[in-house]
């Protein structure tokens, strides 16, 4: 279980210097969407960034063999443009995962999908990486 929580106080959104602002999606936070892809967007559909976020990340890890296993998860979340996050409009993301355990780190390959997505939100996000995602 992994969850993120976080407000920026006393400043407006829009003079909040870009690398300043929350944002949300992709391998790290919410899967099945794109990097950085939930919360606001700008006119061209880009990610705007927020003040407020929340996260939430469900996966059970199951080991197959001593370095396969499968990894089924669920996660959820948002980015707000409010000072405190509104728990509303969450975007929610699940999919399957196969680790390759090494001697230094797992091996992630992780396929997920957005169950409630936007207009424009791929159907289908793929994410490899190494280390624990938590």
């Amino acid at each position: 279980v992994r969850a993120r929580f976080g407000t920026i106080l006393g400043e407006d959104t829009h003079p909040l210097p870009a690398n300043r602002r929350f944002y949300s999606g992709g391998g790290g936070s919410i899967r099945g969407y794109g990097f950085q892809n939930v919360g606001p967007l700008d006119d061209d559909g880009d990610p705007f960034g927020g003040r407020s976020l929340i996260e939430m990340g469900f996966e059970a890890r199951v080991k197959v063999t001593d370095t396969i296993g499968v990894v089924p998860f669920l996660d959820f979340g948002n980015v707000y443009q409010s000072t405190l996050p509104k728990f509303s409009g969450l975007q929610y993301g699940a999919g399957l995962g196969v680790r390759y355990h090494t001697d230094f780190a797992p091996i992630r390959f992780d396929i997920g999908t957005p169950l409630n997505p936007r207009a424009g939100d791929d159907r289908i996000q793929v994410y490899i990486s190494v280390g624990q995602s938590f």
